[in-house]
């Protein structure tokens, strides 16, 4: 008997977690604090958006990660080791994604919820990858992933969730 989508992770591909970008305020973690950059950047009154910038590309050279900020990032992002993470800023993540270092997404790239992205894994647009996806470290992917998958390889195979 096989499993639905959702008893393969507590994590919803739906409602974003936000207590996964909390950080305390002692904390170090560059990830943690470029992510905050991205919100305050996004909120922020257009009077206050130069300070925003700054703030971003400061953490952007400790973090040595390259994402825009006008990318379309849902809550819950979690990006542990964001150095070399390059993000396109056509390209829109879902709720509650997780990206390792050294990933890029490329050209439009859509993570649809909850998928998690290993180490060097390249994700080269246009292509959807579905709710609940895992992509294997150093993964090269040009197609479509569906929903509940596995992709890894070079070029990436897509297997079942077993």
């Amino acid at each position: 008997m096989g499993k639905t989508l959702a008893e393969f992770s507590d994590v919803s591909a739906d409602v974003p977690d936000w207590t996964r970008e909390a950080k305390g305020f002692f904390e170090w973690n560059p990830g943690k604090s470029l992510v905050a950059t991205l919100r305050a950047y996004q909120r922020a009154p257009k009077i206050l958006r130069p300070w925003h910038v700054l703030r971003h590309r400061i953490w952007s050279a400790i973090s040595g990660a390259d994402i825009p900020l006008n990318c379309q990032i849902a809550g819950g992002f979690l990006i542990p080791h964001p150095n070399g993470i390059v993000i396109h800023p056509a390209s829109q993540i879902g709720p509650n994604c997780l990206l390792f270092q050294q990933v890029t997404l490329a050209g439009t790239v859509v993570l649809e919820g909850h998928v998690d992205a290993g180490a060097g894994a390249k994700l080269l647009g246009p292509l959807t990858v579905g709710r609940h996806c895992e992509i294997g470290a150093n993964a090269v992917v040009t197609r479509d992933v569906p929903a509940g998958s596995v992709a890894m390889g070079i070029p990436a195979r897509v297997f079942a969730r077993r």
